[in-house]
């Protein structure tokens, strides 16, 4: 008898699992080509490796929440001795800081969401993209310090994000000041909250962002993309920290995403690939044809264009997650702001 006690509750949590875990199947995206940049990463891309590395070994050997301060320390020391010219000014409410390069508009504004796997990251961390950011599109770049888990709950820092962008549209740097041209931008984690967050405004009736950038962008969190599991071995900054995953099965995933994020995977607000992408602005993705979150890109990229909204997608051989945040030791890095700089200026040609 108690095995078939035990094969009904198999049965039962099987059941629920489908229930609750509706996976669409977005394999079909797969079959199309994207073109990779040809060429080859450059020697600064080895001194980049190593500060990986570096980053790996601050928090070894720790555990829990002194593992996560480590490496949240470890992201805030990524500007520390770079030569930025543009001023950072601390703003309480909305948390976070305006980043303004020299005669930067404060009419053009760009909302820019840190990555961090909605864990670590700050304003602080990504000073490198947010100053060249101003720099290539002239504006004022608000970073927002959105709440982090595991402190709070996924949905408050959805919820910072939203109140921003709501703010942003009547707030300068200077006080109230309607806004001429509107940029939301993010990376990673940063670049999940982006997406979602534009499908958001158009939903929600609000004056929609001129343009979208998301660099190497978190876009599913069911983690049923190929290269989450076939990228492992040549991604050094996700695969150390997240290819374990591979070996637990993928609905034990969804569950303990669910738990953790008190969000379903399944979500588009956590998973904005699988959220209605239609009548999005002009949207710019990044991603490194090495990285674990490859096909993460090109599946949103591909629904989004069947969806008939206008989504660019641009990928570089062999760099690390987010490696605009190298920038300027990477000239990749500054290959992908002139990219983003183009793609920008077209968008008011």
């Amino acid at each position: 008898m108690l095995w078939i006690a035990v094969a009904i509750i198999i049965c039962l949590v099987v059941a629920i699992t489908l229930i609750l875990f509706r996976i669409e199947d977005f394999s079909h995206f797969d079959r199309e080509e994207y073109a990779v940049r040809d060429a080859t990463p450059s020697e600064a891309h080895q001194e980049v490796l190593g500060r990986i590395h570096d980053l790996g070994k601050a928090s070894r050997g720790l555990k829990g929440k002194a593992r996560l301060m480590a490496l949240r320390q470890h992201m805030d020391g990524l500007s520390e001795g770079l030569d930025l010219d543009s001023e950072f000014r601390f703003c309480d409410v909305p948390r976070g800081e305006w980043v303004l390069s020299p005669g930067a508009d404060s009419r053009r504004r760009i909302l820019y969401i840190h990555g961090g796997a909605w864990a670590a990251g700050s304003p602080r961390s990504h000073r490198a993209i947010t100053d060249r950011l101003s720099h290539i599109a002239n504006a004022a770049v608000f970073a927002l310090d959105y709440r982090l888990m595991p402190e709070n709950r996924f949905m408050d820092g959805v919820r910072d994000c939203r109140n921003a962008y709501a703010w942003l549209l009547d707030h300068g740097p200077d006080g109230p000041e309607p806004v001429n041209f509107m940029v939301v931008a993010g990376d990673s984690a940063g670049g999940s909250h982006t997406l979602a967050l534009i499908a958001w405004i158009r939903d929600s009736g609000l004056r929609q962002a001129d343009a979208a950038v998301a660099l190497s962008p978190s876009t599913d969190l069911t983690l049923t993309a190929p290269s989450n599991r076939s990228n492992i071995g040549t991604d050094p900054l996700l695969g150390p920290a997240f290819g374990g995953l591979s070996k637990i099965p993928l609905p034990v995933i969804w569950w303990a995403t669910l738990a953790a994020f008190r969000v379903s995977p399944t979500n588009p607000v956590a998973s904005p690939l699988r959220g209605d992408l239609s009548n999005l602005p002009p949207t710019l993705l990044h991603a490194s044809d090495s990285e674990m979150l490859l096909d993460n890109a090109r599946r949103y990229a591909a629904k989004a264009r069947t969806a008939g909204s206008r989504v660019e997608l641009q990928t570089w051989p062999g760099m690390v997650h987010v490696w605009h945040i190298f920038t300027p030791l990477l000239p990749e890095a500054n290959d992908a702001f002139e990219d983003i700089a183009e793609f920008l200026s077209k968008l008011e040609a």
